[in-house]
């Protein structure tokens, strides 16, 4: 398979920045005074961009670990490992200091910048209009898709969307109100989505789809479901369709395969195991491999609530001989602990038809509704539902999406966009040993500010209850 590699020159641009957001920008600035004066050049920038997907703040690991496990889906069987930093998730006692959430705040805004540099420059450059066009409407995409994470992680962001030539240009700036980022978020998407081609020989890269599908979730988290709606169906119209086995969706020699609508780009043994993922090492039981630290499990609760004729369950969850439940969808890697192959999928075609479902229930559209949650458990080998109630019907797609996606990066945020973390969570508490003292509060809906963003500058305030 075709991967987006990343040129030596572009990491340097990424990975020279220091910690703090506003700090950034000068050093990067410095870097690329020069830079951008071909297409050869500004392609290298581009998968810069690309580049930050793979960082540990955004989907190496930061993003399936909070997307997980503040919810029911998955546990820290290991609190103590990484200094309790994802135990504090488990358990909502996470502290601004949090060096998971101080590398999604880094991580992400490293991405950002590195996009504004593009867009800012990608004007200036003698290339085909058609290649331009797809450029930038990648970065667009990807910029749109880090500030998604941004403002459901942590609430009101700072929105920078030039690229900074002063370090006083946002300094003093704060936060900008979520509803703002995301009236930005739905904007960049909806100008992306004509410059995107349906496919691309590249794997990896953004296409039409996944702009189009993003765009339905972000509506869907604001609660316009029928807006929503027109953007997942034109995803159905394009060259997407169910794998019929469920174990192939991951399968690390079936990458790619015509399920995935956009996933970031793993490999193991290239450039001295340098493109390789941490997910398997940290997302799998201590002891069950090399250095494995026991984040981010999957529950016994989620186990248990698949059928024995749901296909999903075995595919999806293995158990270790001690009973524990874990994640078959990460590979163990054949080279070293940390040099994972498996890519991490960001959407794919089964939440496209399971948010279809959704938009459909809400619009009391019973009929289409069964329709799509069907598609779903068809695949998984469970019978048809035929449900009326209004209700019960966006129980039960609720129920599909926690275990079709478990494990993905989905659960947190579904629980939070519906309106029922707060009672799951508890419910689930009440419910799990060794979760007596765990305590969900509605200020936890939204994470802390990383304290390190705050000592920076003094105008970006702290989350309430933190």
């Amino acid at each position: 398979m075709k991967k987006l590699y990343i040129p030596l020159f572009s990491l340097l641009l990424l990975q020279s920045c220091s910690s703090d957001l506003l700090n950034t920008f000068p050093e990067s600035i410095k870097q690329t005074d020069n830079f951008y004066k071909d297409e050869a050049q500004l392609e290298q920038g581009v998968n810069a961009v690309y580049a930050s997907l793979q960082y540990v703040g955004q989907y190496q690991l930061a993003i399936p670990a909070i997307g997980e496990i503040p919810s029911d889906n998955t546990y820290d069987e290991v609190p103590a490992n990484d200094s309790f930093t994802y135990g504090e998730l488990d358990f909502f006692t996470v502290q601004p200091n949090n060096s998971l959430l101080a590398s999604a705040w880094k991580d992400n805004y490293i991405g950002i910048q590195q996009a504004n540099i593009v867009l800012n420059r990608i004007g200036n450059i003698a290339m085909n209009p058609s290649s331009k066009n797809i450029r930038t409407g990648e970065v667009k995409f990807l910029r749109a898709l880090m500030y998604f994470n941004m403002v459901r992680i942590f609430g009101d962001v700072p929105l920078v969307t030039k690229e900074s030539m002063n370090v006083n240009d946002y300094f003093g700036q704060g936060r900008t109100s979520a509803d703002s980022v995301y009236d930005f978020i739905e904007s960049e998407l909806k100008n992306a989505i004509p410059l995107l081609p349906n496919t691309t020989a590249q794997k990896g890269r953004v296409t039409k789809g996944a702009a189009l599908g993003i765009l339905g979730k972000v509506l869907i988290s604001r609660n316009k479901y029928s807006e929503a709606l027109p953007y997942l169906q034109q995803v159905e119209g394009l060259e997407y369709s169910l794998l019929t086995d469920t174990k192939k969706i991951f399968d690390v020699s079936n990458k790619n395969n015509s399920e995935i609508i956009f996933d970031v780009q793993f490999a193991s043994g290239i450039n001295g195991n340098s493109e390789g993922s941490q997910a398997y090492q940290m997302f799998s039981p201590s002891g069950f491999s090399p250095g494995a630290k026991g984040h981010n499990l999957p529950t016994k609760e989620v186990y248990n609530i698949f059928t024995e004729e749901d296909k999903r369950r075995d595919d999806y969850i293995g158990l270790t001989n001690n009973k524990v439940p874990y994640s078959k969808k990460l590979t163990k890697p054949s080279t070293a602990p940390t040099d994972g192959e498996s890519n991490i999928v960001v959407l794919r075609l089964a939440d496209v038809y399971l948010l279809m479902a959704e938009c459909y229930a809400k619009a009391n559209d019973i009929t289409n509704s069964n329709l799509y949650v069907n598609k779903i458990k068809n695949r998984a080998g469970l019978a048809s539902v035929n449900i009326n109630d209004q209700a019960q019907l966006l129980d039960e797609i609720a129920l599909e999406r926690r275990k079709e996606l478990v494990g993905e990066g989905h659960r947190w945020f579904d629980l939070v966009r519906t309106g029922k973390a707060i009672q799951v969570m508890t419910t689930h508490f009440k419910n799990t040993p060794g979760f007596g003292t765990a305590v969900i509060k509605p200020y936890n809906l939204i994470m802390p500010i990383p304290q390190n963003q705050i000592n920076t500058d003094p105008a970006i305030k702290q989350n309430p209850g933190y």
